[in-house]
C-alpha cells in the first residue's frame, strides 16, 4: 500500500500547482469523516478492520505509560492536521499511538488569507501560514463529546485567538481549556506558531508565566499540560522555558514547532506564487527541521536531567529519524509532513524499524532507548 501511494497516489496529489494542497487536505478529512459517520455500522466495521490489518502494528515492546495514560506505540499525529477533530475516530486505524487535535482557539476564526499552504518537494518540506483556522473550542468540545470508544489518547493543542490582545492571552487560553478539559486526554499550550502576530513573544518567561499559572490553577493536576516551543529560540531561552515547566509541574515539552529559517533550502521560488521562498511568510516543516529539532530535544533532556518528558517532532520520515529523536531524549514522537510525503503506511514501517533497532541493540523495550545517546555519548 505504501509503494502504491508513493508510486501512483502521491504524484497525482503533488501534481504541480493545479491542486491547492489545502483543498486536498480538506477533502481528505471530509472523506475520512464520511467513512466514520456516513456509512452503515457494518460498512464502518469493515473499514476499520481493513485499516487495522493494513496499517497497525502491535507489540508490547512499543508500549509505555506516560502521564497515567497508555500509549500502544510512540508515534502520534501532530497538531495541525486535524484541527477540528473531524477524523478523531479514525487515527488509531492508521496505526497512530495517539493524536493531537487543534490548534484550536477560544474564538472560531478563518485564519490567514489563501494561499497559505505550500509543498516544497525538493526539500521534503512544507511551508504554511494557516493562522490557526478552526471552528473554535466550543465546536471541538461538542464533537469530542459525541465520540465513543476512542482507542488512543487524544491531545488538544490550544492557541490564542487572533483578536485577543497579547495582555489578555491567559484568559483566552483559559477559556478554551475550560470548554475542553473534560474531553481531552492531554493539553498543549502553543505559544510557538509563527503565523499569529506576536504569538512567539509569549514564549518569554514573563509572558508565559501568567498563562501557565492560570491554566494550572484551573487544572488542579487533573490533565497533563505541556508547552510547545519553537526551534528558533536561543539556548538560554529554551533553558528558561524548561525551568518554568518544572516550576509549574508541566507534564512535558513538545519540541518543536515549525521554523522561520530559510537557509539550506533547495527550493528558491514557490511555483504557486512565483515569489522567493525567503520572502514568503510562514513556518517550514519537514526534513529541513529535523537536525535542529533533535538538537533542541537533546538540550531539554540534558537541562531537565531526563526528568521532563519530551514529545519530539520535526522531519520524521523513517525509523532512523524516529530513533534519532528517541535516543536524544523524546518519549513520544509526532509526524505530519512526513506522513503526507510517505503515505499512510509510514507509521507501520517506522514501528517495524524501531523494533528491529531494539533487537539489534539487545533492548527489551522502547523505554530503554529514551535518552540512549546521553548514556553512550560516543
Amino acid at each position: 500500500m505504501t509503494d502504491l501511494y508513493q508510486a501512483l497516489i502521491r504524484p497525482i496529489l503533488f501534481s504541480g500547482i493545479k491542486a491547492d494542497p489545502e483543498w486536498l487536505h480538506q477533502q481528505t478529512l471530509r472523506s475520512l469523516n464520511w467513512l466514520d459517520v456516513g456509512v452503515s455500522p457494518i460498512a464502518r466495521r469493515w473499514v476499520l478492520s481493513q485499516l487495522d490489518r493494513s496499517y497497525c502494528l502491535s507489540d508490547d515492546r512499543l508500549k509505555q505509560t506516560l502521564w497515567g495514560q497508555d500509549f500502544a506505540n510512540p508515534i502520534g499525529l501532530a497538531a495541525g492536521f486535524d484541527k477540528d477533530g473531524i477524523a478523531a475516530n479514525l487515527w488509531a486505524g492508521f496505526g497512530f499511538g495517539f493524536a493531537e487535535l487543534g490548534t484550536v482557539t477560544f474564538q472560531a476564526q478563518p485564519g490567514n488569507p489563501r494561499p497559505r499552504l505550500f509543498r516544497l518537494p525538493d526539500d521534503r518540506a512544507a511551508l504554511n501560514r494557516m493562522g490557526f483556522n478552526n471552528q473554535g473550542a466550543a465546536a471541538l468540545a461538542d464533537r469530542l463529546q459525541s465520540l465513543h470508544n476512542i482507542k488512543i489518547p487524544l491531545g488538544v493543542n490550544l492557541g490564542k485567538s487572533k483578536v485577543t490582545p497579547l495582555d489578555q492571552a491567559a484568559d483566552d487560553y483559559l477559556g478554551s481549556f475550560r470548554l475542553l478539559k473534560e474531553v481531552g486526554d492531554y493539553f498543549v499550550v502553543n505559544v510557538s506558531s509563527p503565523n499569529t502576530p506576536g504569538l512567539r513573544s509569549l514564549q518569554s518567561t514573563d509572558q508565559l508565566k501568567p498563562i501557565l499559572s492560570a491554566l494550572q490553577q484551573e487544572n488542579q493536576g487533573q490533565k497533563p499540560l505541556l508547552v510547545k516551543i519553537a526551534p528558533d529560540l536561543e539556548w538560554e531561552d529554551i533553558a528558561a522555558v524548561v525551568d518554568l515547566a518544572q516550576h509549574f509541574k508541566l507534564a512535558g515539552i513538545i519540541a518543536t514547532n515549525t521554523t522561520i529559517r530559510r537557509d539550506g533550502l533547495k527550493t528558491q521560488t514557490l511555483q504557486a506564487t512565483g515569489k522567493s521562498v525567503a520572502d514568503e511568510a510562514g513556518g517550514i516543516s519537514g526534513a529541513p527541521l529535523r537536525p535542529r529539532s533533535t538538537e533542541v530535544i537533546r538540550f531539554i533532556y540534558q537541562q531537565s536531567q531526563g526528568q521532563l518528558p519530551i514529545v519530539g517532532v520535526g522531519g520524521i520520515f523513517t525509523a532512523d529519524d524516529a530513533w534519532e529523536k528517541i535516543a536524544a531524549g523524546a518519549s513520544l514522537i509526532q509526524v505530519y509532513t512526513g506522513w503526507i510525503y510517505e503515505g499512510p503506511g509510514m507509521v507501520r514501517r517506522i514501528l517495524k524499524g524501531l523494533l528491529q533497532k531494539l533487537d539489534d541493540r539487545g533492548l527489551h523495550s522502547l523505554q530503554d532507548a529514551i535518552g540512549l545517546d546521553h548514556l553512550n555519548p560516543d
